[in-house]
Parts: structure tokens; C-alpha cells; sequence
């Protein structure tokens, strides 16, 4: 609603009422909630923070957690500053917001962020162990003796440095100038936290981590189709990093052997880019090949979705909802022969994860239309293939027959199937729902796609 912000937490509800009388008290009305938004976040911040590091301090022994590598992370004063500008980012973002939704969840975001990172300076605390060397530059030399006066040595794990910037830029992406000029900031502040001596790689990725659980819990647009693959990606990155931590701490305790997990952990973050990139051809090319060197470097994310296809697919053998247009899973060379092939089947390939069976793969009738699993889709391309699809059943022949499959044969296939249908038939929407439902049991519709569906 644009006349009212609900912002709920588990400690927190706040709630904007104003009455709209002209686009002046609108915008006066924008920037209130703005500042309130800033202010509420600000006193949190404050109180999570001085007041853990009061109690750590009264801790008679605060140990410290360094992983051997950090013994070569050099000390670089000049990092001092973009170290200091998180302050002024986080004044700057609430500003920066452009919808009510955003403030919102920019708000949540910084709030969860807070208090968990509040909750685990209590339980888990952590203090910087390195010495700070002396630096001879007046101006630098300043800036570190505030730095001792204001920001504590005990609040390390995880690092609200960190998890902020990764909030900051969740807003500031979607400026229009200078945000490749934000973005190299905030990943030189984020270096900063380590070559100002102010926290160890632990306190780094654990930030990272409770950023990227904070997206997750409070996704912005949630039931937007649109906004789909940066949901998807997330949980991606969460793993990615989580599996950092894993290859990390295994190396420390158990030697080289623990840094393996690096693998899937640089794949998953791949995996998650390209999510947001809604990068179709990530995996297969545009004639649905895998390039070896894809296929080594992603080979557990293809063992996978071999083992959910395996598994878990429940449409083995294509239904046909209408006369000769057939919605599976992807099929298997059993069921390949059984459905018999000819050369007037037109095979469509929504799959971009799974390797096409060889013999549907050399047919000439076959085509790749790659959608990401559970991502968004896209109205244009959708809309081609759909045209392309009922153009291509209107003119098959007696024998011919149409095939779309997806890797599990719930959703992909399924809503492409129900929009050639309502094309060809002049259907309501729901009515081509219905005859897809009464055929294909196993239909798995999500809420996010009920707006797409509606779109096109």
C-alpha cells in the first residue's frame, strides 16, 4: 500500500499513516518515513552494538579465532577511509529508496542484520588479535585513534561492516549513474575490514552469510514473476559462502584436503550470477551441447539434477492434454522408443541444467528453449516460443505429434503447455488450466507464476 509502511520484525512493528493531499505532501511525507526508517535503524544499531561490546568487555578472557593465512594480510593505512565511509552509507541509503516496498525491506534487512549479529557477539565472542602499527600520517593517524574511540575490538563475528554492504548495495544497484564506481567502494570497503586491522576473515564471511539469510527472509517483491531469479539466487550464494566457511575451517583443522569444497562453492556462486543475469545458456549452448569444460567445472551441479530427475520425476511417460501435444518430464531412452519418434515429432527442450537424451538430441525437429528452474520467465521469449509452438501444430500432419519437456516435468513444460493451448483453442485462461490439471496430476503451479500466466 503506498499510504502506510509496516515494518515487522520479532521486536519491532511500526506503522506510517499519513493522508495524501497533494504530490507535495507526498514527497514531504516520503522523506519523514525515510528519516524515521534511518532513525529507528540507527538507535538499534547503537544499543545491539555498544551494549554487547560493554558485556564483552567485562568478560575476564575474549579469545580470538584467525585462520593461518591471515598472518600474510597486509596492514594499509589509506584503508581507513573507505573503511569509515560505511557510516555514510548507511545514512545514504534510506534516502536512495524508491518505493514504499523497498524502505520496508531495506528496513527488515538492516534490522535482522543487527540483532543477530547483536545475539552472536553475546554468545560468541570473539575480540581482534593482531597489533595495530603505529602510522605516521597525521590525518590517518586521527582517523585510527576515533576508530579506537568508537568502534569496538570485541563485536567481530559477524561482521556488520560486511553484512551492511552487502544491504547497501542491494539499493544502490539500482541507481542510474555511478554504480560500478559504488559497487568497487563497497568491495574496497569490504577489504578494508581486513587491512585495517579491524577484524579477521571469520567475522568477513560469517557477515556474509546473515546478509544473505536476510534476503532471503525478507525478499524484495516477493510475488513479482519479474523478480524471481534474484530469490532463486540467493539461496545459491547462501550455499556458495556457507561452503567457503566449510572448505576454510576444514583446512584449518584437517589440512589442504578441506579446501576441495572451494569447488562447489565457486560453482554455486556461478550458478547463483547467472540467476541474476537470467543467463539461459549458462550450462548448454544454444544448440543444447555441453562444452566440456562446463561439463567438468559444473559436473556436481549436472550430477544433481541427474539424481532429482532419476529420483523424483513423477511424468515419465508424456500425457497428451490436447491431440498430438504431448508435456513430460525429460524423457529416457525407454520411453523414447515407446513414444516412438518420427520425423514429423517436433521435440522442444526447456532444460538447461540436464543433458538431452542422444537420440532426441540428433533429431532435426529439435529445438532448445531454455527456462531456469523455478526462475522467472520471460514475456518476450516466452511469447516467440509459444507462437512458434502453436504455429508448428497447426500445420502438423496425421502423424504428427509435439513434445515440450522440462527436466521434472512439474512446472516448465506444464506452463508452456497451458499457454499453447489457450493459443490454439482461444481458451480462457483458466479453462487451459483445467485441461492441463485433468491430464498432468502432478502440475506444480507457484504463486509467482499466477501474475505471469495472467501477463501473457
Amino acid at each position: 500500500m503506498d499510504d502506510e509502511i509496516l515494518i515487522p520484525t520479532s521486536l519491532f512493528s511500526i506503522k506510517y499513516d499519513h493522508v495524501q493531499k497533494s504530490q507535495m505532501d507526498e514527497k514531504r511525507l516520503k522523506i519523514k518515513q525515510k528519516l524515521y526508517a534511518l532513525i529507528l535503524c540507527s538507535v538499534v544499531f547503537m544499543m545491539v552494538y555498544n551494549g554487547a561490546a560493554w558485556y564483552i568487555s567485562t568478560l575476564a578472557e575474549v579469545p580470538s579465532f584467525v585462520f593461518d593465512f591471515e598472518k600474510y594480510i597486509p596492514f594499509i593505512p589509506w584503508t581507513i577511509i573507505p573503511y569509515m565511509t560505511s557510516g555514510l552509507f548507511f545514512c545514504m541509503v534510506f534516502f536512495l529508496c524508491n518505493s514504499t516496498e523497498q524502505l520496508k525491506v531495506l528496513a527488515q534487512r538492516m534490522l535482522f542484520v543487527t540483532i543477530v549479529a547483536g545475539i552472536c557477539f553475546l554468545l560468541f565472542p570473539l575480540q581482534f588479535s593482531f597489533s595495530k602499527p603505529e602510522t605516521e600520517n597525521l590525518f590517518l593517524g586521527y582517523s585510527f585513534q576515533f576508530l579506537k574511540a568508537f568502534d569496538s575490538p570485541f563485536n567481530q563475528a559477524p561482521s556488520l561492516h560486511i553484512a551492511y554492504a552487502f544491504i547497501f548495495w542491494s539499493v544502490f544497484r539500482n541507481i542510474k549513474k555511478g554504480k560500478i564506481f559504488i559497487m568497487l567502494w563497497l568491495i574496497l570497503l569490504g577489504i578494508s575490514t581486513l587491512t585495517t586491522y579491524q577484524h579477521h576473515f571469520i567475522d568477513i564471511i560469517t557477515g556474509t552469510l546473515v546478509a544473505h539469510i536476510s534476503f532471503i527472509l525478507f525478499p524484495y517483491r516477493k510475488r513479482d514473476f519479474r523478480y524471481r531469479n534474484f530469490q532463486v539466487a540467493n539461496y545459491y550464494f547462501l550455499l556458495g559462502w556457507m561452503l567457503i566457511l566449510i572448505a576454510l575451517l576444514l583446512n584449518q583443522f584437517s589440512g589442504y584436503p578441506g579446501l576441495f569444497f572451494l569447488w562447489p562453492a565457486l560453482m554455486m556462486l556461478f550458478i547463483g550470477y547467472h540467476y541474476q543475469k537470467n543467463n539461459i545458456y549458462f550450462l548448454k549452448n544454444q544448440n543444447g551441447n555441453i562444452p566440456w569444460i562446463r561439463k567438468i567445472f559444473y559436473s556436481p551441479y549436472l550430477l544433481m539434477y541427474q539424481g532429482l530427475w532419476k529420483f523424483l520425476r513423477k511424468n515419465k511417460n508424456p500425457i497428451e492434454p490436447i491431440p498430438h501435444l504431448y508435456i513430460s518430464s525429460r524423457p529416457d531412452h525407454d520411453i523414447v522408443e515407446l513414444f516412438t519418434i518420427n520425423k514429423n515429432t517436433f521435440i522442444y527442450d526447456l532444460s538447461p541444467e540436464i543433458k538431452e537424451a542422444s537420440f532426441l538430441k540428433e533429431q532435426p525437429s529439435y529445438h532448445f528453449h531454455p527456462i531456469m528452474d523455478i526462475g522467472s520467465f520471460d514475456i518476450e521469449d516466452t511469447q516467440k516460443l509459444i507462437t512458434e509452438i502453436s504455429d508448428q501444430y497447426k500445420h502438423l500432419p496425421k502423424d504428427g505429434k509435439i513434445l515440450i519437456h522440462c527436466t521434472m516435468g512439474f512446472t516448465r513444460s506444464s506452463v508452456i503447455g497451458i499457454l499453447v493451448i489457450k493459443n490454439i483453442l482461444s481458451l480462457p485462461l483458466e479453462e487451459a488450466i483445467t485441461i492441463m490439471k485433468t491430464s498432468n496430476k502432478n502440475m506444480i503451479i507457484h504463486s509467482y507464476l499466477q501474475d505471469f500466466l495472467k501477463k501473457i
